[in-house]
């Protein structure tokens, strides 16, 4: 039987529908499920980001977590945590390239101009590198680079305000009492302050003059000695005389003077793989792949490999130096900012040592657990933020299981590191 023109036209058009169907399919078919998860996340990123632009239009105000209420709490040019924003707007950017995502990232990090002054505490190096510092991989203006370039030598400048050689460290905050009044402390350092690192070595690069990479050698040589532990946990502060001697190795938001706070651990694995890269010197690669050893390994580390806020939190009978209820909280929180930022921290770490697969799978089992139902937000959901639960401060009662910025910015990061390894 023949066919008339029009079941012939519907033929037609039906065949051509099916072909595109099966053509999605297979496209989304064609994606192996790692990349698949990549940029389902970074789905979620641009939704949930989007979200906080449209919240948060106050150019002084840096979204850094939520409120009670669970509105978006922000924080000004002088904190610690401005950086991290308009740096996780240019990793939308390197993702996407979608032009808007680049727009938002260069409004956020032109706002923090100011920042290039902070010498009121060590973290200029997080402020300014993480947004200057990420814009300079995209920018083409010639002028604006001129610009950036300045900025980041001034703020070089004005991390190197805060170094004594006779102590050979950056100072971390200024004479103040520890968290608990009983200390008070002269030269505290702290094991984050590694993370401001980079941006020394960077200028160092960018202008030909080595003090500052000097500097961030002499800081990283000091922490490696003073912070690690026999079995290389980490110490959380550090205090030191004018001298340089050391007169107390405390925690500020551990669980104890004596336990290993998570994030803590990331930042020195994340900060001496970062410092094996910038000088190719072996001892920091060897503090790296100890404190990595030390983390991945941990009978503490849970099965989905996000750690809780302090690995000796759940040991039995393990007391801590503090009287602290836990505000009768009746589980233990996680901190995701810990997971993500040693995640991204280890995928590099794998491409320096011979058995970097070990490095590389167990950072793999982080990001998957991040990417999941249990840590990855809803879309509207979580006032913007990518993942939820984080901890900032459990001592202080301060940022408990809420979105932290910096989860956001360095899961972000991990997932392009992880994206460029499977390439």
């Amino acid at each position: 039987m023949k066919l008339t023109k029009f079941k012939m036209k519907r033929s037609r058009l039906l065949l051509v529908s099916a072909l595109a169907v099966s053509v999605t399919a297979s496209s989304f078919l064609l994606l192996s499920p790692k990349t698949a998860m990549i940029k389902k996340d970074f789905a979620v990123a641009e939704k949930q980001y989007g979200q906080l632009l449209k919240t948060s239009t106050n150019l002084t105000q840096f979204p850094r977590t939520t409120n009670k209420d669970g509105s978006v709490r922000s924080t000004d040019v002088w904190d610690w945590t401005g950086g991290f924003f308009p740096g996780g707007l240019w990793y939308l950017y390197e993702y996407t390239q979608k032009p808007e995502w680049k727009a938002a990232a260069t409004k956020w990090t032109e706002a923090l101009e100011k920042g290039q002054f902070l010498t009121q505490h060590h973290d200029v190096g997080f402020v300014m590198y993480c947004s200057y510092g990420n814009a300079l991989r995209f920018e083409k203006d010639p002028e604006k680079i001129e610009k950036y370039h300045k900025i980041l030598i001034q703020s070089a400048e004005s991390a190197l305000t805060r170094f004594d050689p006779k102590v050979g460290l950056i100072k971390s905050w200024n004479a103040k009492k520890s968290w608990d009044k009983k200390t008070t402390w002269q030269y505290p350092v702290i094991i984050d302050n590694m993370m401001n690192l980079e941006m020394l070595c960077y200028v160092s690069k960018l202008t030909g003059n080595p003090k500052y990479k000097e500097v961030a050698m002499s800081h990283a040589l000091n922490t490696m000695k003073n912070h690690f532990r026999p079995d290389f946990s980490t110490y959380h502060v550090v205090d030191y005389d004018a001298d340089g001697k050391v007169l107390h190795q405390q925690t500020n938001q551990g669980y104890s003077d004596n336990s290993t706070w998570s994030r803590g651990q990331g930042w020195a694995i994340y900060g001496f793989t970062m410092m094996y890269r910038e000088t190719k010197d072996k001892r920091f690669l060897e503090a790296a792949q100890k404190a990595a050893d030390f983390y991945i390994n941990h009978p503490n580390l849970p099965k989905d490999k996000i750690p809780y806020w302090d690995f000796n939190v759940n040991q039995a009978g393990y007391q801590p130096d503090w009287a602290y209820d836990a505000k009768k909280l009746d589980y233990i929180p996680r901190d995701a900012s810990a997971g993500s930022l040693t995640a991204s921290g280890l995928l590099e770490l794998s491409t320096f040592v011979p058995d970097g697969s070990k490095y590389f799978k167990q950072a793999e089992l982080m990001l998957q657990s991040l990417s999941g139902n249990g840590y990855l937000a809803k879309p509207g959901t979580n006032a913007g933020f990518i993942l939820e639960h984080s901890v900032g401060s459990m001592p202080h009662n301060s940022e408990i299981d809420v979105p932290l910025v910096y989860a956001d910015y360095y899961f972000l990061e991990a997932l392009l590191r992880y994206q460029k390894l499977l390439k």
